[in-house]
């Protein structure tokens, strides 16, 4: 936020960057079980107009934290009108009818959701693979896949492949998985944050 009210970037500069990130590299690292490519670009458009409406009207009021910053959601968090597969593939035409309260959350803050990122079935398994979808790929190794480890698989690689700045991943039984790529990793929880 401190760099769109400083006017070195936009909301829609950084979509879009993603976006091409999300391009170039997603082939390889298959993170992504749906981008919202268009959705985003117009949440983009908006927070860019009211970034600028608020510095013509003089306003010094800080943004939230997230506000215009892209971020992915873990295929296990439904997004009102979007399909969640939670990593399932006969949950492939399953459109959710609300939008889950930290996707909410993010989105009422500001956030602009890339998409959905993949998991293991129903978010069951440490190691990230998924015998009935394609896993994503340890973008560290994608000449020998690696695994991206844990259910939070698609949020640890989009995360480590710098295709976007933050994702959500979900931490049931097991870490998230962004120790697999020296990453930090914020938690909920009695043990808040650490750097693995």
């Amino acid at each position: 936020a401190k760099a769109y009210r400083a006017g070195t970037t936009t909301p829609i500069e950084a979509v879009d960057e993603c976006l091409a990130e999300i391009e170039a590299v997603d082939g390889r690292i298959r993170a992504f079980v749906t981008v919202f490519a268009e959705e985003a670009r117009a949440e983009a458009g908006e927070a860019t107009k009211r970034i600028g409406g608020a510095k013509a009207g003089g306003s010094t009021a800080p943004l939230p934290l997230i506000f215009g910053v892209p971020f992915a959601l873990k295929d296990i968090i439904d997004v009102a009108g979007k399909v969640t597969t939670a990593g399932c593939a006969e949950r492939k035409n399953h459109v959710a009818s609300a939008t889950a309260p930290v996707a909410q959350n993010l989105i009422d803050a500001g956030g602009i959701c890339l998409g959905k990122v993949k998991t293991v079935e129903f978010a069951r398994g440490g190691w990230g693979t998924n015998e009935h979808m394609v896993a994503a790929v340890n973008p560290w190794s994608t000449d020998v896949p690696l695994t991206c480890g844990g259910s939070s698989s698609g949020s640890g690689a989009c995360v480590a492949s710098l295709t976007v700045p933050c994702a959500v991943g979900t931490d049931t039984v097991r870490p998230v998985p962004l120790f697999f790529f020296n990453r930090f990793v914020r938690r909920n929880g009695p043990h808040r944050s650490r750097e693995l």
